[in-house]
């Protein structure tokens, strides 16, 4: 899909192109029997994902560093549909205790689980540390989800193989996964202040994304689970992912993209066919881009730095238990 396809809102592949809305992505599906997590829902392209999901019929998980946002969500979704099914509970992706807790909570609800949807991300302004002691983009929009997605992939795994019905996993990655050090993802420099850029910083965790996708799909298929995975570039949006910056580079990038904004409800769009459309049944380890498939970098093909990344997670995860 290119610049043109871009601008006339050409359908492509699947149907739909740059100008859909998730509304008209879910249109005529029902997901009455769905159970969905959506993190980052209390704003933004999370917040009409979940309202759509929950629209047609799903049982709608919010997680939220801050309750009251997400009870707020859920009050505005059940305004406008009384009948909607909506949970909120507490998530703080940038530390894994809190994440731990979550999947504890959501557990205990005693829940199936059909579709998972890693929305939630942020852009430090500068450079920042988690509670583990992480560089904040990469903990949080990486780490933070690579760990939920494997603390509730059984649970996943379970559903499918009950219901008949396969479960969907969706990373919302960014094509700022372009904009990263020539090595890709220097894992002993994650935590180089000095060395710290917005852009760069934001990339490499974008890129660990795209390539948690792929080697979770192959993981998967290793496994014949009847689970996909699929990640995503929404589109340049206007929301409150970049409500921190006050960079004058960040700034002026921003007004300079703002012609090639899209509205919220076409920016959730492509998560909409990730997540529920039947078109998407049995694909899987695949990056998509106003709702169809896309290219991505080399790196981010780079399986050999997909198993780098797995094995580098999965060691700083265990030396925080």
């Amino acid at each position: 899909m290119g610049v043109i396809s871009y601008f006339t809102g050409y359908r492509g592949a699947t149907g739909f192109g740059s100008g859909a809305t998730a509304e008209k992505v879910a249109k005529g599906i029902s997901l009455e029997s769905k159970v969905v997590i959506v993190t980052g829902a209390t704003s933004g392209i999370g917040f009409e994902t979940a309202r759509v999901l929950a629209k047609h019929g799903a049982h709608v998980v919010i997680p939220a560093r801050k309750l009251q946002n997400a009870e707020a969500a859920k009050s505005k979704i059940q305004r406008e549909f009384p009948n909607a099914r909506v949970t909120v509970l507490e998530l703080d992706l940038s530390s894994l205790k809190s994440v731990r807790k979550f999947v504890d909570d959501f557990k205990a609800l005693n829940l199936p689980l059909h579709i998972l949807i890693n929305n939630a991300g942020m852009t430090a302004n500068n450079f920042q540390l988690s509670p583990d002691g992480l560089e904040l983009d990469f903990a949080t929009n990486h780490m933070g989800p690579f760990l939920l997605t494997e603390l509730l992939l059984d649970k996943m795994i379970q559903t499918a193989s009950q219901t008949g019905v396969q479960g969907r996993i969706v990373m919302v990655a960014s094509e700022g996964h372009r904009y990263v050090p020539k090595g890709g993802i220097e894992f002993d420099k994650l935590n180089d202040k000095n060395s710290f850029q917005w852009i760069t910083s934001y990339g490499r965790s974008k890129l660990a994304n795209i390539l948690h996708t792929r080697e979770l799909a192959s993981r998967l298929k290793e496994k014949g689970a009847n689970v996909t995975v699929n990640s995503l570039h929404p589109g340049t949006i206007k929301t409150k992912l970049g409500r921190d910056f006050n960079q004058t580079s960040a700034k002026l990038l921003l007004f300079l993209a703002s012609p090639l904004c899209k509205s919220i409800p076409q920016g959730a769009a492509t998560t909409m066919l990730l997540a529920v459309h039947p078109c998407m049944e049995g694909v899987s380890g695949k990056y998509y881009l106003d709702c169809n498939e896309a290219d991505c970098t080399p790196h981010a093909k780079d399986m050999k730095l997909a198993a780098e990344l797995w094995t580098f997670s999965e060691e700083f995860i265990k030396s925080h238990p």
